[in-house]
């Protein structure tokens, strides 16, 4: 690593630490011809497949327009901008664990709608009538019928999972840890 003082080639490294919850190391360094110390922050350089359009052009994968079009799906409606980032992040992994330089843009859409399904009914349905193009009222109607035979996302929030560890089964654990705790009789 060359240092921004001097430009020489030389440095050593001093302290290494995990830096922005584990994402990254965090590097004290000092220059061995000027003395002086600088710091340097190393993370992964994670590389997000090219998508390609139904058309056949290829074009790098724009996190602000899936951001922008998860949002507009979700306007006026109940969802945290936390959940929101978790969904795009979650989306953003299955993309990159797919291990492919390039994915068709059908494949971002539908982990963009298996997604809102979960996050909400109203926004999943609002995503699929323009993704898929929904032209008349019963498009819409099938769409909902198969919407209305699944829990929707907060009674499935509140489940028990059948995975340990997982958010669902630890929400309900404490839940029903509280339930129990309010019917013991005091001692």
């Amino acid at each position: 690593m060359r240092c921004p003082f001097c430009n020489a080639a030389d440095t050593r490294v001093i302290d290494s630490r995990l830096a922005n919850e584990g994402d990254a190391v965090k590097r004290r360094r000092e220059c061995l011809t000027c003395s002086e110390r600088f710091t340097t922050y190393e993370t992964a350089e994670l590389v997000m497949p090219r998508v390609v359009k139904s058309n056949g052009i290829r074009q790098p994968f724009d996190e602000e327009k899936l951001r922008m079009g998860i949002q507009r799906s979700l306007e006026k409606r109940p969802v945290s901008i936390e959940a929101i980032e978790a969904a795009i992040n979650h989306i953003m992994q299955r993309l990159r664990a797919t291990g492919d330089r390039e994915v068709a843009s059908r494949k971002v859409g539908e982990y963009t709608m298996d997604e809102l399904r979960e996050l909400d009914h109203v926004a999943y349905v609002r995503f699929a009538s323009v993704y898929r193009s929904f032209e008349d009222v019963n498009a819409f109607r099938e769409e909902i019928d198969k919407l209305e035979k699944q829990p929707s996302p907060e009674v499935r929030r509140m489940q028990l999972s059948l995975i340990p560890g997982s958010e669902a089964s630890s929400e309900s654990s404490a839940v029903t840890k509280a339930k129990g705790k309010s019917k013991r009789q005091p001692d």
